[in-house]
C-alpha cells in the first residue's frame, strides 16, 4: 500500500507523527496480508482485507475507528472480528461496514442521524447494526459528511442522515431522518453503483445515466431531488466518484470528465473556474483511464498504458503526492510509483462492472426472490454494451436473457418461486408503478414483464395481465411515447405475441366474465385491454410489424350482438344516449378488432336503420298526406328508378338528380322499361353492373387505363360534366348500401383518400409499376443524383402531346438531398393535385350515400372489398354450400354432371356462371363461405335452358340426361345472361 496526503492524525497508518507526507510512501502493515479497500474520511481511514476483517486508524474524536487502541497505527475493529466485511465507508467523522449477508453496522458522529440507528446520538464507539436495514441486503454503502446512502441487491436506494441541501433526495424542506428511508423517486432504475460528496449525492445506472442530488453551489449536480445530468447520457459512463463539491465521471472509453467546484484546480481544465456541465480533461486525451478517486479538494486518475497515477488539485496537505508545494490546475504524475511498486499498481478495472456489488452471478440451482429482482436487472445489461445505448427510442434490453431468466423459472425445481415472484409482481410491483418514472431505464420493466409467461395464462389475467395494462395507460404522455417507441422495435413475433394475449384477454372477459366479475370490473377491465390493443394497434400503423387483420378477434360476431353493439356505439356517437348506457364498452369505438364478417354486418345495420329511418319519414309524410286529403303528394318508401337499357347512363343521370339526400338512403328498386321482372335484388345488379361498364368505357376519356397493372384512374383531362364523377360516387355509395358487388378496377389509393389516409410510394407501385420502381431506385441510389438522372423538378403530362411537362416545385434541378421532397411532389401530383376537381366530385357523391361516423370502422383494403368484393375463389366450398331444391339432391345424377361439368369450366367461364346466377363475378367480403347458391330441379324438357333467379342466387335446371347436353345448355345460358323476364 502506498500513500500520502495529510497524517495529522494519523490517517495514513504509516506509525509515524508527521503533518504532510508530499510524496508516497509504503505502509507495510498489510503486506502479503490481501488488502482489499481503503476508505478515507476527514482525518480517519478504514482498510478492509480480503478475509473480511477491517482496521482503521486516525482520528477517534468522535469514536468513529471503532476502538480504543490509538490512531496512529491501523487496528483491527474487534466489534466486527465474528463478521466478513464485504464494504467500507467512511464519512467526515463516522464509518459504515457492510457484511456479506448485506447487514450494515455504523458507529462515530451520529448527531445529525447519520448513523441510522433511530436516535440522534452524539457518539457511538462501537459498531452497531442498523435494524431497519436488516431485511434487505445490502451491497453498496456510501458516507457523506453528515448523511448516507446504501443501495440494496434488489436495487432499491436507502437514504438517512442529515438533509439541510437536499443531500437525501427526498425533496426540498423535507428534515433530515434518524432512519434509513427508501428513496422512491429513483425505483425502477438498476442501478449499478453509489457515490456521495459532502453535502450532495450520485447514482450510477445500469445503462450509464448519471442522478444526482444536494448541495449545489458550484454545479456539482442540480436540485433537492435526483435529476438526470443529461449531458452524460451519451458517454457511456461506467463510475462516478465524488469530492467535497466536485464530481468526477469514467466512461466505458476512459474518459474522464468533471465538474462542480474547481477553485483549487481539482477538476483538472488549467483553470480554477467552477463548471456547472461535465466537462473533459483535455490533459488526459488520448490516454485511457481506468480508475479515479476524489478527495476532498482534489482528484486521482489511473492510466494502465503507462502504469502512472495523474493528480491535480489542492496539495496544501501533500496530497498530490507530486513532490511539490502548490496546487496543481492541471494533471501531473504522483512521483516514484514505479520506483516504489514496479508491478502493476491495481489490478482491477473501474471500468469492468464489479459483480458483487451490483449484478453478482446467479446460481440457478438456489434462486431466492432477491436473486430473481437481480437477473431482472442483469436483462438491462449486455455484453455489447447496446445498455449504453438505452434511450427513448433503444430500451437496450437482452430480450435472449429475459427469456432464459423466465424459461428458468417455469422449471418444476422453481415452481414455489415462480409462484411468489408472480405474487410479488401481484402485490408489490405492478401496483407502485408510476405514471411517470424518473428515467427511460425504469421503463424496461414494462416490456420485461410482458415476456413473463404467467402473464399469459388465463388464471392470472385479473391479477396480473390486466393491472399491468392499466399501469401502461396510466402513464403520462413522454413515457407513453417512449413505451409505443421500443413496441415499434420490437419483433414481430414477440409483438404479435403481445397482441395476441391481450385480444385472448378480450375473449376471455367476453366469454366469462360476467360470472367472475361484478360489472363495474367487468366494464373496467374490458376497457383497459381494448385500450391496450388500441395502443398496440396505433404502434402497428406506423411500424408495420403485423396485417392488420392479425388485430382481428374471429368469434367476435359469436361473442357480441354487433348489431345491438353498434346501435350503442351510435347513439352515443349521435350524443343520443348517455345515462342508459351506463359508459358501457361498444367494441365498435374499437373497430380494428372486428374482422370482415363483423363490419359487414355493422355497415348492413347502419344501412338498414338510415333505410328505415327514411322508410318511416316517408311513410309518415304519407299518413299526414292522407289526413290533409293531398294524396297526390306522398312519398315513395323506395328509391325507384326507371330506366332504358339503350340510354342507361343519361336515364341514371336524369333519375337520381331528382331525389334528395335522404331519398338515397332508401331501399334501392330498379325498373328496366319494357321487362316483366320484380327487383328483389337481381335487376339491381346487373344494374349496377352496365352501368359501372358503360361509364367506364374510354370513349368518356373519365379515366385513364394503365395498361401494366390494368387498373383505373383519373384522367387529368376528360371531355365530361363533372356530375358524371359525382354519379359515379352515388353509383359506389349505393352499391355499398344495398350489399351490391360491383366491379371497378380502381387502385387501393382511391378507398385511402376516402379515408383520408395519405398516398404512399407503394399506391404508385400498385397503379403504375414502372413509375413506382423508378422513383424507389431514386431514392435509394447512392451515387450523383443531379447528374445521373439529370431531372428537375416537373412531371411528363400522360394525357398532353408528347413533350409537354408540368413543373410541380420552381426548382431547376434535382439533387440528392431534395429526392424525397420530388417523390412527395410527385405523388401529390398524380394522385391529387391533377384529379382534384374529379376526385372531389366523385366523393361527395360517394360520401352522400355513404358518409359519416360508419366509415371510419373500415381499413382502406377492408372498403376496397366492401365495395368490389374480392377474387379469392373456392370453388369446392361453393360445390360444398350449395343447396338442392325439388328432386334435386347432392347425390342425384343431374347434379353430379353439373358439378363435373362446372369444375371442367376454365376460369373465366366459372366466373361467367358466378356473374350469371348472381349478378357479379365477384364474392363478397365474406368470401365463398357467404356464398350459398340454391340448385333446384324443374318439370321442364331437356332442350329448355337453365334459368338464374338473381336475387335469391337460385339456378332452375331441368334433369337433364347427358353430360353433353348440360354442358351445352349451361353454356348458352351463361353466355346469354342479359335482361330479366317472368319465367
Amino acid at each position: 500500500m502506498l500513500c500520502w496526503g495529510s497524517s495529522a492524525s494519523g490517517q495514513l497508518g504509516i506509525g509515524v507523527s508527521e503533518a504532510s507526507v508530499f510524496e508516497p510512501r509504503s505502509c507495510c502493515m498489510f503486506d502479503g496480508r490481501g488488502l482489499k479497500e481503503v476508505a478515507c474520511g476527514s482525518q480517519h481511514s478504514l482498510f478492509l482485507l480480503h478475509d473480511g476483517s477491517v482496521y482503521a486508524s486516525g482520528s477517534n474524536s468522535c469514536g468513529q475507528l471503532g476502538h480504543e487502541k490509538g490512531g496512529w497505527r491501523p487496528e483491527l475493529v474487534g466489534a466486527l472480528d465474528a463478521q466478513k466485511i464485504a464494504g467500507v465507508s467512511c464519512g467526515q467523522a463516522h464509518s459504515l461496514a457492510v457484511n456479506e449477508q448485506g447487514q450494515v453496522f455504523a458507529w462515530g458522529a451520529g448527531e445529525g442521524g447519520q448513523l441510522g440507528l433511530g436516535a440522534a446520538e452524539e457518539v457511538v464507539r462501537v459498531p452497531r447494526l442498523i435494524k431497519k436495514l436488516c431485511e434487505h441486503r445490502i451491497s453498496q454503502v456510501m458516507c457523506g459528511n453528515q448523511h448516507c446512502i446504501a443501495l440494496s441487491k434488489d436495487g432499491q436506494l436507502f437514504v438517512w442522515g442529515e438533509n439541510s441541501s437536499g443531500q437525501l433526495g427526498l425533496g426540498k424542506g423535507e428534515p433530515s431522518t434518524l432512519s434509513p428511508q427508501p428513496l422512491k423517486s429513483l425505483c425502477g432504475i438498476p442501478l449499478a453503483q453509489i457515490s456521495t460528496g459532502g453535502d450532495h449525492s450520485f447514482a450510477l445506472s445500469l445503462s450509464g445515466a448519471v442522478f444526482g442530488w444536494g448541495k449545489n453551489s458550484a454545479g456539482q449536480l442540480d436540485r433537492a431531488v435526483p435529476c438526470h445530468i443529461k449531458f452524460l447520457r451519451s458517454q457511456k459512463v461506467v463510475y462516478i466518484s465524488c469530492g467535497e463539491e466536485h464530481t468526477a465521471a469514467l466512461t466505458k472509453e476512459g474518459g474522464l470528465f468533471t465538474f462542480g467546484n474547481g477553485s483549487r484546480g481539482q477538476l483538472g481544465h488549467d483553470s480554477t473556474r467552477n463548471e456547472p456541465l461535465p466537462r473533459r480533461v483535455m490533459e488526459l486525451m488520448g490516454t485511457e483511464v481506468s480508475q479515479i478517486a476524489c478527495g476532498r479538494h482534489h482528484t486521482l486518475a489511473f492510466v494502465p498504458s503507462t502504469g502512472l497515477v495523474y493528480a491535480f488539485g489542492c496539495n496544501t496537505q501533500g496530497q498530490l503526492g507530486t513532490g511539490l508545494r502548490g496546487n496543481a490546475k492541471s494533471p501531473l504524475p504522483v512521483r516514484n510509483i514505479h520506483s516504489l511498486w514496479p508491478v502493476d499498481i491495481i489490478l482491477c478495472d473501474f471500468r469492468i462492472m464489479n459483480t458483487t456489488k451490483s449484478i453478482a452471478v446467479i446460481n440457478s440451482e438456489s434462486l431466492d426472490m432477491c436473486d430473481i429482482i437481480r437477473l431482472i436487472s442483469t436483462c438491462c445489461f449486455r455484453s455489447d454494451d447496446g445498455h449504453f445505448k438505452t434511450n427513448p427510442k433503444v430500451p437496450g434490453i437482452d430480450f435472449n436473457a429475459v427469456r432464459l431468466l423466465f424459461e428458468t423459472l417455469m422449471k418444476p425445481a422453481f415452481a414455489r418461486l415462480l409462484e411468489q415472484a408472480t405474487k410479488s409482481f401481484e402485490s408489490l410491483l405492478i401496483p407502485q408503478l408510476p405514471c411517470s418514472p424518473p428515467d427511460v431505464e425504469a421503463m424496461r420493466i414494462y416490456l420485461i414483464l410482458s415476456e413473463c409467461p404467467a402473464l399469459q395464462d388465463s388464471k392470472n389475467y385479473i391479477s396480473l395481465t390486466i393491472p399491468l395494462a392499466m399501469a401502461i395507460l396510466r402513464l403520462d404522455a413522454n413515457p407513453s411515447k417512449v413505451l409505443d417507441n421500443w413496441w415499434s422495435l420490437m419483433d414481430c413475433e414477440v409483438f404479435s405475441r403481445l397482441v395476441e394475449m391481450y385480444k385472448s384477454i378480450v375473449v376471455f372477459l367476453l366469454t366469462g366474465g360476467k360470472a367472475l366479475l361484478m360489472p363495474v370490473f367487468l366494464e373496467s377491465y374490458t376497457s383497459a385491454a381494448l385500450r391496450l390493443l388500441e395502443k398496440l394497434h396505433k404502434v402497428n400503423l406506423k411500424a408495420q410489424l403485423v396485417e392488420y387483420n392479425h388485430f382481428y378477434i374471429p368469434d367476435i360476431s359469436r361473442l357480441v350482438d354487433i348489431q345491438e353493439d353498434y346501435l350503442k356505439w351510435f347513439l352515443r356517437k349521435a350524443d343520443i344516449v348517455r345515462i342508459s348506457l351506463h359508459g358501457s364498452v361498444t367494441l365498435c369505438a374499437y373497430p380494428f378488432i372486428l374482422n370482415a364478417q363483423a363490419k359487414t354486418t355493422v355497415l348492413q345495420t347502419d344501412a338498414e336503420l338510415q333505410m328505415q329511418m327514411a322508410v318511416s319519414g316517408a311513410n309518415l309524410h304519407n299518413v299526414f298526406m292522407l289526413l290533409t286529403m293531398e294524396p297526390l303528394l306522398a312519398r315513395n318508401p323506395f328509391l325507384v328508378l326507371h330506366v332504358r337499357r339503350n340510354l342507361l347512363v343519361s336515364d341514371a343521370l336524369r333519375e337520381l338528380t331528382v331525389y334528395s339526400d335522404v331519398d338515397l338512403k332508401k331501399p334501392l328498386k330498379v325498373i328496366f322499361d319494357g321487362e316483366e321482372a320484380v327487383d328483389a335484388g337481381g335487376v339491381t345488379k346487373e344494374f349496377f353492373l352496365l352501368l359501372l361498364k358503360e361509364l367506364m368505357d374510354p370513349i368518356y376519356g373519365m379515366f385513364t387505363q394503365y395498361s401494366e397493372s390494368n387498373l383505373l384512374w383519373f384522367s387529368d383531362k376528360c371531355f365530361v360534366e363533372h356530375n358524371w364523377f359525382h354519379l359515379i360516387g352515388i353509383i359506389c355509395g349505393l352499391a355499398i348500401y344495398n350489399s351490391t358487388v360491383v366491379d371497378l378496377h380502381f387502385p387501393l389509393v382511391l378507398y385511402k383518400k376516402l379515408l383520408n389516409v395519405s398516398p404512399t410510394l407503394d399506391d404508385l407501385k400498385e397503379l403504375s409499376p414502372t413509375e413506382g420502381r423508378s422513383l424507389q431506385q431514386l431514392l435509394e441510389y447512392e451515387g450523383d443524383v443531379e447528374e445521373t438522372f439529370c431531372l428537375n423538378f416537373s412531371i411528363a403530362l400522360r394525357s398532353a402531346r408528347l413533350g409537354v411537362e408540368k413543373e410541380l416545385i420552381k426548382m431547376y434541378f434535382l439533387c440528392s438531398s431534395l429526392r424525397k421532397e420530388f417523390v412527395h411532389a410527385y405523388l401529390q401530383y398524380v394522385f391529387s393535385d391533377s384529379v382534384q376537381e374529379q376526385y372531389l366530385a366523385f366523393s361527395s357523391g360517394f360520401l352522400k350515400v355513404c358518409g359519416g361516423e360508419i366509415l371510419s370502422l373500415f381499413q382502406p383494403s377492408e372498403l376496397m372489398a366492401m365495395v368490389v368484393g374480392n377474387n379469392n375463389y373456392n370453388w369446392e366450398e361453393m360445390e360444398k354450400n350449395a343447396s338442392y331444391k325439388g328432386t334435386f339432391s347432392a347425390s342425384h345424377p343431374t347434379v353430379k354432371m353439373f358439378w363435373e361439368v362446372f369444375h371442367e369450366f376454365p376460369l373465366e367461364k366459372k366466373k361467367q356462371f358466378l356473374l350469371f346466377l348472381t349478378g357479379s363475378d365477384r364474392i363478397p367480403i365474406h368470401g365463398m363461405a357467404s356464398l350459398r347458391i340454391v340448385i333446384q330441379s324443374t318439370a321442364a324438357e331437356e332442350h329448355y335452358l337453365p334459368v338464374a333467379h338473381t336475387c335469391y342466387n337460385m339456378l332452375d335446371m331441368p334433369c337433364y340426361q347427358t353430360k353433353e347436353t348440360l354442358r351445352h345448355r349451361l353454356t348458352q345460358a351463361v353466355e346469354q345472361y342479359e335482361g330479366f323476364s317472368l319465367v
